[in-house]
């Protein structure tokens, strides 16, 4: 069933690839830029999916994807202590984007450039940004979680 996950990882891992997403940094991407956009991704692929119906499954990706990130995080390079401090803080970040997100669809224009500001604090741009998460909110919102699960799509 993993294999499964492994598809909703690719396809936030490719939606946080987008090149598009990077035009407004004041500086050279890094990891730490990759893995905010990809956080963010997965916010609104939770909030979007998010029923009674889809708890235990829900659970499962979540916990697949951040076992992805530590692996990842391991061949950069890290050491195991340095790892645990990492996944701390990027959990940490994950829930804080999650709670800042929740009410998304009710909030301006204004308040959700602030809310991405937060995040992406090194981007000129949060405008087309946010104009982009919004897009991204609706699309997911047209598709049902097996899309998801069972192929890998290209943003």
């Amino acid at each position: 069933m993993s294999k499964n996950y492994i598809n909703v990882y690719n396809n936030l891992i490719n939606y946080s690839r987008n090149k598009d997403l990077y035009k407004s940094l004041n500086r050279e991407d890094n990891f730490s830029d990759r893995l905010t956009f990809f956080l963010i991704h997965f916010a609104f692929f939770l909030k979007n999916f998010k029923t009674k119906e889809n708890k235990d499954i829900l659970q499962k990706i979540y916990d697949f994807n951040f076992r992805q990130l530590e692996l990842s995080i391991r061949e950069i390079g890290y050491g195991d202590q340095s790892i645990n401090k990492k996944m701390k803080v990027y959990i940490n970040l994950f829930h804080a984007i999650v709670s800042d997100i929740h009410f998304w669809d009710k909030l301006n224009k204004i308040e959700k450039s602030q809310k991405l500001s937060t995040f992406l604090e090194d981007f000129s741009e949060i405008d087309i940004l946010v104009v982009y998460f919004d897009d991204f909110a609706q699309n997911l919102s047209k598709k049902n979680l097996n899309f998801f699960l069972k192929s890998v799509i290209s943003p």
